[in-house]
């Protein structure tokens, strides 16, 4: 619900203490405040344990309005305009341990609607038009009650037997507003048993009737608040009651809503100090005048004082005189915070301060506690929220104080620009300076004992390598800084907690771990982790380590790769073999050669490399006939092809080579020597005419051919063909493997064709004998010019 967190402040207020009142995370809470309501809503769910009327218009409570909620624990009615409430209004709500109606228009205090309420604990009716505080016999009942909320915007007069219902009741705290009590019996505060009173002090009446209030106010309780003391009229009344008080039994006292002027406030001050008050508290504190003067002190140390929002009225105020009350102060634990204008120079010698809070004023490094040498005694100094801005004065500061060991000047402007000896005390053990303007070169100016040191929220970049004095830090928070990469421990031998969230770490690594063999706890949430190889070891950090991960696990995701974004490290999973290059080498060398084998066996049993062999040679010889210009041809072409062969090799020219050229749809004319030659012609005559006669030639090449020696004569004339016309008409078919050696020497243009020229296979596989008969096509396939045909038919 959108009020839901205005309604949890109001619990809050709950004197007594978070525990009482305050919504668990699984409650039902219901926030109608402010909704302009004059009734009870019929519609609120059964379930409800929280809920919150106040600030409506609503005048009465009747029975039925909450009668169906059983399990209601917590009910805010303040602020509106109730003036009668029936008497089993509550009677169902069982478990109702906390009621509001402060502030509204009740005047019958005898609270008949309170006697079925036996689990209350919270109770406030302050603020209402009671024309006296006499307790019902109600409240006797309310033996769980710890809280107590009296009081009246009428007139009232107040006696012993006005709180005697609750007299036998052991209270946490009462609240009683007595700002306009008229008259006031002795004795009457003590009928009460609480650990804490408070009392709004009457803003008129005699100082008899102050007297008596603050008499029985300081002996009726441990703890006593005191506000509303305002002098704006007269402070002589408040002045006068406080210098008559004699034996109290308080041990902390507070005073809020304060309105005089600084002679008033001193003169208040000074005779509580004489009492055997040990914690004094003053807030909320308004000096509405210029009338300054020299200050009394007493001589008993106090435990605790504490100061909080002092202001002006006016713009003038001398601090001398501010200055003067503070040195002279004998207390051993100083706050003084929110006054936005404080001034505190050096305490006298001889003073009692172990602790000084001065967090959230105008203190400036410039001079403040300079050269002061009084402080021995000091153990811890704040100065949070000020306007520090010398780093290097703030450890001038310290040289004396020899005591000191926890000094905290975090949410200041200190600034360091260069190296500097700075001279701090060699007792300090804590420091903390977060979120200030400081970057690396912190690290050179730091004391030399120091055991925590907090730098979160500065502008640090990167830890140097090598820092001195540093062996005895213990804690190291560093979250928040611009830091690309986790901090040397062998800087820090003795460390054991480290802080580094939110900072541009992207790919830590876990080695750092080695060098800090003391860390417990480490905090590095909220990085940008790019979730790589070289994260794979810090995600699994958890795993490996008994170091405690804060955030661990759901504030550490992955910022990079896109595809990664928002997984968490814990649930990150990067194989070896993407991570590590040799073994991945090692698997893609060794997945090459299995592949390389499979193939090499593969071919060798498919006879691959003879396929691709003959698919080349065919697509070579497609190209060269595309480029083959017909009109180069020689008009005297007659035969597509002159064929030679040995006589031996015969059986296969004409049972296979002849029957697929001359026996198709269109055949090819082939020159043979033995059908060819002209009779009484001389060989090597009817052998270059054949040649010159046929577009092709082909050789039949086997063992048989080359130990013919025409044969050899046939294809020197050819070969003579070829380089004489630039032509590539030569077919090698080779029948059976020719090895070089038996081929004999002189046929040397034999061997250099057998070593440049590509040449058919025959295959003695069937299966592959349609591709061989297909490549030989390829190579004759050229036509002839168009006589050429007519002679040839």
């Amino acid at each position: 619900m959108s009020n839901t967190r205005s309604f949890i402040a109001w619990i809050f207020i709950f004197k007594v203490g978070c525990s009482l009142c305050f919504p668990a995370e699984n409650n039902i809470v219901i926030n109608n405040s402010s909704s302009s309501l004059m009734g009870v809503p019929s519609n609120l769910p059964k379930q409800t344990e929280i809920l919150d009327l106040s600030q409506n218009n609503i005048s009465k409570i009747h029975i039925q309005d909450f009668a169906s909620l059983q399990w209601l624990r917590s009910l805010n009615l303040s602020i509106n305009r109730i003036n009668n409430v029936a008497n089993a209004s509550f009677r169902f709500n069982r478990k109702l341990e906390c009621l509001d109606l402060s502030r509204n228009e009740l005047s019958n205090i005898e609270c008949h609607f309170l006697n079925n309420i036996i689990s209350l604990k919270y109770l406030d009716i302050s603020y209402n038009r009671f024309l006296s505080l006499t307790l019902g016999k109600p409240f006797g009942f309310l033996k769980n009650l710890k809280y107590l909320g009296l009081g009246s915007r009428e007139a009232i007069k107040l006696q012993k037997n006005d709180l005697k219902e609750i007299s036998r009741n052991q209270l946490q705290e009462v609240s009683i507003g007595l700002k306009y009590l008229s008259e006031y019996e002795l004795g009457t505060l003590l009928v009460l048993r609480t650990t804490k009173l408070h009392i709004v002090l009457p803003s008129a009446g005699t100082s008899a009737l102050l007297s008596k209030v603050l008499h029985d106010a300081f002996t009726s309780s441990d703890t006593l608040k005191l506000s509303n003391i305002d002098c704006s009229q007269t402070c002589d009344n408040y002045i006068n009651g406080f210098k008559a008080l004699g034996n109290v039994r308080i041990s902390t006292l507070l005073l809020e809503e304060l309105t005089l002027s600084w002679l008033e406030f001193t003169s208040i001050i000074v005779p509580i100090w004489n009492t055997r008050i040990k914690n004094l508290s003053i807030m909320d504190v308004t000096l509405n005048n210029i009338r300054f003067s020299a200050s009394q002190h007493s001589d008993r140390v106090l435990e605790s004082l504490i100061i909080r929002r002092i202001g002006n009225s006016v713009f003038y105020a001398n601090p001398s005189l501010v200055y003067d009350f503070v040195r002279k102060l004998k207390v051993e634990n100083l706050t003084i915070s929110n006054s936005n204008q404080l001034f505190l120079a050096c305490p006298e010698q001889g003073n009692h301060f172990k602790f000084i809070d001065l967090t959230d004023n105008l203190i400036t490094s410039d001079f403040f506690f300079q050269d002061c040498n009084s402080l021995n005694l000091l153990e811890t100094l704040i100065l949070q929220q000020n306007e520090l801005h010398q780093f290097y004065k703030l450890s001038t500061m310290t040289q004396y104080m020899k005591s000191l060991k926890h000094l905290d000047a975090s949410q200041n402007k200190l600034t360091l620009d260069e190296k500097t000896n700075c001279l701090w005390t060699n007792s300090l053990k804590k420091l903390n300076l977060s979120s200030n303007r400081l970057t690396d070169l912190i690290f050179t100016c730091l004391p030399s004992n120091l055991e925590v040191l907090d730098v979160e929220k500065n502008n640090i970049n990167i830890v140097p390598q090598r820092v001195n004095n540093l062996e005895m830090l213990r804690e190291l928070y560093l979250g928040s800084n611009k830091m690309v990469r986790l901090p040397e421990c062998s800087n820090f031998r003795n460390l054991e907690i480290l802080y580094v969230e939110g900072n541009s770490y992207h790919e830590p690594s876990s080695n750092f771990l080695q060098n800090c063999p003391r860390l417990t706890r480490l905090n590095a949430a909220s990085n940008p982790f790019a979730c790589t190889c070289y994260l794979r070891d810090f995600s699994r950090i958890k795993e490996n380590t008994q170091v405690e991960m804060v955030g661990w696990p759901e504030s550490y995701q992955c910022a990079y790769p896109v595809n990664l974004k928002g997984t968490l490290l814990k649930d990150l999973y990067l194989s070896e073999v993407m991570c590590n290059p040799v073994l991945l080498l090692l698997i893609i060398l060794g997945s090459m050669t299995v592949l390389a084998v499979v193939m090499g066996l593969t071919c060798h049993f498919l006879d691959l490399p003879w396929y691709l062999r003959m698919i080349y040679q065919w697509t070579q010889v497609k190209r060269r006939v595309m480029k083959t210009d017909l009109q180069q041809l020689h008009e005297n072409c007659v035969y597509h092809a002159f064929v030679s062969y040995s006589q031996q090799d015969s059986g296969w020219v004409k049972d296979q080579l002849l029957p697929y050229l001359e026996e198709r749809e269109n055949p090819f004319r082939i020159c043979l020597h033995e059908r060819h030659f002209i009779p009484g012609k001389g060989i090597i005559q009817n052998i270059i005419s054949c040649i010159e006669e046929s577009y092709k030639s082909i050789f039949i090449l086997s063992t048989n051919f080359v130990q013919r020696e025409w044969c050899h004569y046939e294809l020197y004339f050819a070969q003579h063909r070829v380089l004489s016309e630039h032509s590539n008409n030569l077919i090698l078919i080779v029948l059976e493997p020719i090895p070089q050696y038996m081929i004999p020497s002189k046929y040397y243009e034999l061997k250099l064709l057998m070593a440049k020229k590509t040449y058919l296979e025959w295959p003695a596989d069937k299966s592959k004998q349609r591709l061989f008969w297909a490549n030989l096509q390829a190579a004759i396939g050229i036509k002839l010019t168009a006589a050429t045909e007519e002679t040839l038919l």
